[in-house]
């Protein structure tokens, strides 16, 4: 990264020489620390839109060009020819693993995957009807109890054991949340099997009969995984960092990008899309909720439509479009919800009034429809999708200790308050 300088002048005539950095790839930006030092004046940026919070090499994103990079990697190419754990050494260790690195470090995952037995007595203290988040949620945390007296933040390698532990174990925990929702007993992990075929035993089989995995539903999570992993610094991850940046334990630093990401706002949106689609309720309904969609009156607004980020379209809605299709077809689901989502799909596709607003389907949209496929509750949807993004926070939470210039966040506010007053006593108001 190569800097120049750029002048700014107060309306009171000061004056501050700002460095301007300039990246590998995307737009150039002020480096504005200095500001309130050099002028008395800070800046005013609400949603942090407009503001880099930090450096990174994990994950690039082009909004107007529909561009995802993990590591310089193209998601395209990585979600048609990698694999989730491949994708999960590349995204914390910036390279992809040659052969005997892959099998060392799939290997050590598998070692990590059981959970504290306490963690089953835990769930079971839960009301019977607590939502799957809220459980996810306190279970990651409470693995801070476990792992405490031994891990020295200033170590790598102990930084390196927290992450991996973390995703190890992420499938373990969601299952069990799983289990503890619908009542049947808890399953351990069979390490015999991959990633996502250990997660849908755990899920899906029962103690008293063997259960085959469906090779459709592991390839379709897996494809989800990765286009889940990571995406730059949305609100979770911001909020993995900025809780790591005061030193908590990185499974509190976890728990805290969970319920961030437990918003209807972010990982929440593909449950909204269910959740629209029962709104909506039947395909003879379309007509009416698109015209509904239109108003701009109407509160009501289609769900799992347009990106924030992608102002053209979301590359990983591209890629998920065709996986949603093939899941649909190969599993032969016969579900009214679904039938409508496709009709829906099919109409905002060739509307004149979403194709000139670029509000295609977006990854939440189809994401929630695969979940749907393959039996997942709607409820668990999120949970699912932290699975996948505990591989963005854990590699962003290691990248933020081994980068020099870290420091705990700190973000400013404007003051709109009341001005300075004196105490008035009870008697005399």
């Amino acid at each position: 990264m190569s800097q120049d300088v750029v002048k700014i002048i107060t309306p009171e005539g000061q004056t501050a020489e700002l460095p301007v950095i300039r990246s590998e790839m995307g737009p150039p930006t002020f480096d504005i620390k200095t500001l309130n030092k050099q002028t008395g004046y800070f800046t005013y940026d609400s949603g942090f839109a407009a503001t880099g919070s930090c450096t990174s090499d994990i994950t690039f994103i082009d909004g107007g060009k529909g561009v995802l990079l993990y590591r310089g990697y193209p998601i395209e190419q990585l979600a048609e020819q990698s694999n989730f754990m491949e994708v999960t050494y590349l995204l914390m260790n910036g390279e992809l693993p040659n052969q005997s690195q892959s099998n060392a470090f799939n290997d050590e995952i598998t070692r990590h995957t059981m959970v504290h037995e306490k963690i089953h007595a835990f769930m079971k203290g839960f009301q019977y009807d607590a939502h799957p988040m809220a459980m996810m949620m306190s279970a990651i945390g409470s693995l801070a109890a476990f792992y405490h007296n031994h891990m020295d933040m200033n170590n790598p390698e102990d930084r390196r054991l927290a992450a991996i532990r973390l995703i190890a174990k992420m499938p373990t925990v969601a299952a069990t949340v799983y289990k503890n929702y619908i009542g049947q007993p808890f399953m351990y992990p069979k390490n015999s099997l991959n990633f996502t075929e250990r997660l849908l035993h755990m899920m899906y089989g029962v103690p008293a009969e063997p259960y085959e995995i469906n090779p459709v539903a592991a390839k379709a999570l897996d494809l989800l995984f990765i286009l889940h992993a990571d995406h730059e610094q949305n609100a979770s991850t911001s909020t993995v960092r900025l809780v790591g940046s005061t030193g908590a334990n990185p499974f509190a630093c976890i728990s805290a990008g969970i319920a961030s990401l437990w918003g209807p706002a972010h990982g929440g949106a593909n449950e909204a899309v269910l959740n629209m689609l029962d709104e909506i309720g039947d395909v003879s309904q379309i007509d009416k909720y698109i015209a509904k969609a239109k108003d701009k009156n109407d509160p009501f607004r289609l769900m799992g439509f347009g990106h924030r980020v992608y102002k053209n379209f979301d590359p990983r809605a591209t890629i998920i479009r065709k996986a949603c299709h093939d899941v649909l077809g190969e599993l032969g689901v016969q579900d009214p919800q679904l039938e409508l989502a496709m009709r829906l799909e099919e109409i905002a596709l060739k509307d004149e009034y979403f194709v000139a607003r670029n509000l295609y389907p977006n990854v939440d949209f189809y994401s929630g429809i695969i979940y749907k496929a393959l039996g997942i509750p709607v409820q668990m949807f999120t949970v699912m999708f932290a699975i996948a993004r505990t591989v963005g926070w854990t590699s962003q939470w290691l990248e933020q200790y081994e980068t020099p210039d870290t420091r705990i966040g700190r973000p400013r506010q404007v003051y709109r308050g009341a001005k300075t007053r004196d105490f008035v006593p009870l008697n005399k108001r």
